[in-house]
């Protein structure tokens, strides 16, 4: 069933999560043990990442370097698969244009909807890992919107291929990502929403926001969408803070502000236990918030700590 589907038809708030893929080398089981506890809880859908290869130097016997491509986190579309078939819930993977052709994607999409997959996240997805920048495929897509514009094309029966006539249509519910505190790159609010209203009307369906931790900045957002004149669902990311690393890393990583008060909470913990603590408390408040002002849905990045996640669903339902 299709996000927008799923949010219209129920009357209750619905719970989401997201996982990473393992990386490579682990066992699928890894993930189930991560999500098991979590799915006491029915999430309505399980966002799962896609992730670029990254170039490495490997040294040669002669003592020269070679550069290799390699995914340290492959298998996003088999997860989604097997997700689907051991919980029965609605899985959403992932598109980025960084690292991939519009072949590739062309190709994934196509195996997406042959198993059944309804909902694609399109992304533009972070410059590489050696990169200052980011830089697209030499023969893939620059920017998300134009991700979005072949994602629609698809579902319009429209293929790279210029003689496959009356192709098959698919028929993806396409989410995009939304920036409560802006993206990074973007000069200042109002010149990220535009960006963000440009891949409503090429076809995008719904917006699910980057994690925050003060919910005025969610707030503020919905306004000023609403001042755009959008109008799809925009779905809050919350994560958990649970340690005194994560007061510096979280704002250099995901461009975020930490609250004073839960700066000066976190900083006045004593051990781990009691930073987790911490955590669980400020995302229990930020869900009760959410919800007494009509949040539909509560989405849950839930890499690290699916526990905390558990500790919260536990107390609010």
């Amino acid at each position: 069933m299709k996000v927008t589907q799923l949010i219209a038809d129920t009357k209750d708030t619905v719970i989401s999560f997201e996982v990473l893929p393992p990386t490579k080398g682990k066992s699928i089981e890894s993930l189930y043990e991560h999500l098991n506890p979590l799915m006491e809880f029915n999430p309505a859908f399980i966002n799962v990442t896609y992730h670029r290869a990254e170039q490495v130097f490997k040294k040669r016997v002669d003592g020269t370097f070679e550069r290799v491509e390699i995914r340290k986190r492959p298998g996003t579309v088999g997860i989604c698969a097997a997700l689907m078939n051991k919980y029965k819930v609605e899985a959403i993977p992932h598109l980025i244009c960084g690292g991939f052709s519009k072949e590739e994607t062309e190709n994934a999409l196509i195996d997406l909807d042959f198993l059944g997959i309804k909902n694609v996240l399109a992304l533009r997805g972070d410059a590489a890992a050696n990169e200052k920048f980011f830089n697209p495929h030499p023969h893939g897509h620059r920017y998300a919107e134009d991700l979005v514009k072949q994602i629609v094309g698809l579902n319009n029966g429209v293929y790279m291929e210029d003689d496959i006539m009356d192709g098959a249509k698919t028929d993806f519910c396409i989410g995009i990502a939304g920036y409560p505190e802006k993206h990074f790159e973007a000069p200042n609010a109002e010149t990220d929403i535009n960006y963000l209203k440009r891949k409503i009307d090429l076809g995008a369906h719904y917006v699910t926001t980057q994690l925050f931790y003060d919910n005025r900045h969610y707030y503020n957002y919905l306004n000023k969408c609403a001042e755009f004149g959008i109008n799809v669902p925009i779905i809050p990311g919350i994560k958990p803070l649970t340690n005194k690393k994560q007061l510096t890393t979280i704002p250099r990583v995901f461009n975020v502000e930490i609250p004073m008060d839960l700066y000066n909470a976190m900083m006045k913990a004593k051990t781990e236990a009691d930073c987790e603590q911490v955590g669980t408390e400020w995302l229990l408040h930020q869900c009760k918030d959410l919800l007494k002002n009509n949040a539909k849905v509560l989405h849950f990045y839930t890499l690290g700590k699916p526990r905390v996640i558990y500790n919260v669903l536990k107390q609010l339902f």
